[in-house]
């Protein structure tokens, strides 16, 4: 089937699927009301079609990531050096011979790649791989972006602004003090994959080696990725959001990431669970709600689409197309499987204008070396990028905790 065609399928049965859940969700809240509890089976089919509707959307989320991969065409550079550079790379992928590459980069004094830690790839193909990290990584997808060429990017930030004040016309004008700077440092770690393939398939002529190395890394990559940017501790890999210091955002201070809490440990309360997202939007400043994006998991979406405002409206809406995005209370959610399920103390909701609040830093080049004799008689490529991570604005990002404070 097509895949525009299998696009369009996929969106009508989830489409179908969420009137189905609303209809059977609306039984359920009309027996709480009439009876105040819902029978088993009807709770049952409400959890059910919940399940239905995850399940249609997760393969329409599949198919709509398809569809936005750009193929790479295979035709050459226009700049005479990058198709040098590329007629060298696929030499070295397809049988090996290194010299190509070894000449251009030492003629060119490359400091991102060696012999003993691999050839950078071409321009196009690093182009490509970002490409699908951006459309396969969420949290990619929402935060800032920075590319840089050495191993740690630093961003100087004020801790205190420089003094102001009003005057008269004709008053004097006293000194005022020059604002407090400090600096926040993100390191770019290595993150690496091994595809592996046949010599018959790298000796296939027809085959686009580029696109190969690009589809094989990229899942790779963004798996391990994603989970960085949630919750990696800042050891060899970047810091996520979620391992900061948290704290009660009554009491929050710079360097630590604010919440606010349910008050009911592992859920959301029994009466008006809808009135804490709305507590939980009005945490965060206007001038960061603007651009707000809802971070959570599947199953936590499960919980919130079953909640209704005073008109009988469900908060959590689909999609108007298929390659759009869900929203809740009118601001769109960025799914990320990667954030804890709705437990005691967990933090399992986060709230946020990303591109603000959270920097992911990109080293310039992709490495590739070819190992060939590892794992006979398949050829190993090691593909390193260097990438790091971390907030860099602790006042556009808060989070939910499902505890009592």
């Amino acid at each position: 089937m097509d895949n525009g065609l299998e696009t369009k399928v996929a969106f009508g049965d989830f489409m179908q699927a969420f009137e189905a859940f609303k209809e059977a969700n609306d039984d359920r809240l009309s027996q709480i009301e009439q009876r105040m509890s819902a029978d088993v089976v009807t709770s049952d089919k409400v959890d059910r079609i919940n399940r239905a509707v995850d399940e249609t959307k997760a393969r329409l989320d599949e198919l709509t990531l398809k569809a936005r991969r750009p193929r790479l065409t295979g035709e050459p550079d226009a700049a005479p050096a990058a198709r040098e550079h590329k007629q060298a790379f696929e030499t070295y992928v397809r049988k090996g011979e290194s010299q190509g590459l070894f000449d251009l980069e030492s003629k060119s004094m490359s400091i991102g790649s060696n012999p003993d830690g691999g050839y950078l790839v071409p321009a196009e193909t690093e182009s490509e791989i970002g490409r699908r990290l951006f459309s396969a990584s969420p949290i990619r997808a929402i935060a800032s972006i920075r590319q840089v060429s050495s191993a740690v990017y630093k961003k100087p930030f004020a801790t205190t602004s420089a003094a102001t004040g009003w005057v008269g016309e004709t008053a004097a004008r006293p000194e005022t003090s020059a604002p407090t700077l400090a600096e926040l440092q993100f390191p770019a770690m290595e993150l690496y994959a091994m595809p592996a393939a046949t010599q018959a398939l790298l000796d296939d002529s027809v085959v686009n080696l580029d696109q190969w190395i690009a589809e094989e890394v990229q899942q790779a990559f963004a798996d391990q990725e994603s989970t960085a940017f949630v919750t990696g501790n800042g050891t060899n890999k970047p810091k996520g959001f979620l391992g900061y210091t948290n704290v009660a955002d009554a009491s929050w201070s710079w360097g630590n990431i604010g919440y606010i809490a349910t008050g009911t440990a592992a859920a959301f309360p029994a009466s008006n669970p809808s009135d804490k997202l709305i507590d939980f939007i009005y945490a965060l400043k206007s001038g960061y709600r603007q651009n707000a994006n809802w971070v959570l998991n599947r199953k936590t979406q499960g919980v919130i689409r079953k909640f209704k405002d005073s008109s009988g409206e469900y908060l959590w809406q689909p999609a108007a197309t298929a390659d759009g995005k869900s929203t809740l209370l009118n601001f769109p959610v960025t799914e990320s499987e990667d954030m804890p399920d709705i437990g005691t103390d967990s933090f399992s909701i986060a709230f946020g204008d990303f591109n603000r609040g959270y920097l992911i830093v990109d080293r310039v080049g992709v490495r590739v070396l070819r190992d060939p004799y590892s794992a006979k008689p398949y050829v190993l490529f090691y593909t390193t990028k260097r990438v790091g991570g971390g907030v860099q604005n602790f006042e556009a990002i808060k989070l939910m905790k499902f505890g009592l404070t």
